[in-house]
């Protein structure tokens, strides 16, 4: 089994698609990767020897990946929040920040439904 970054590769892959597993590695990236390691693109995880591994290993050290990355990601965002700036307030409240709708939609951000109860209408 491969393990690059903490990441076990599934053996059953191919190459390009095994590497976006990794957190940060995307399909060009993997792509780049594997022609700068000038290892075939659809060469399966499982084929690949020491050496391929070692030079993939090699490339992705010096790049910034998984952990180092998603830190980087929260502290972008928590200094968003910090200002107080637009993107940081809808951060805080769970809201979307690229201006889509959230009149209907925007479930995936605002979660599950809060249902709100009718009011009652006074009688005569």
């Amino acid at each position: 089994m491969a393990r690059i970054a903490g990441i076990d590769l599934p053996k059953n892959k191919r190459g390009e698609i095994g590497l976006t597993y990794i957190y940060g590695i995307g399909r060009s990236m993997a792509q780049q990767i594997l022609a700068q390691a000038e290892i075939s693109w659809d060469k399966k995880v499982s084929e690949w020897n020491d050496d391929e591994l070692a030079a993939i290993r090699g490339i992705i050290n010096g790049m910034k990946v998984e952990g180092a990355l998603r830190s980087e990601v929260q502290m972008n965002i928590k200094r968003l929040m910090d200002i107080g700036c637009y993107r940081g307030i809808r951060h805080r409240i769970g809201l979307p920040l690229r201006g889509q709708s959230t009149k209907n939609n925007a479930r995936t951000r605002k979660g599950r439904k809060k249902t709100v109860a009718n009011k009652k209408k006074a009688t005569k």
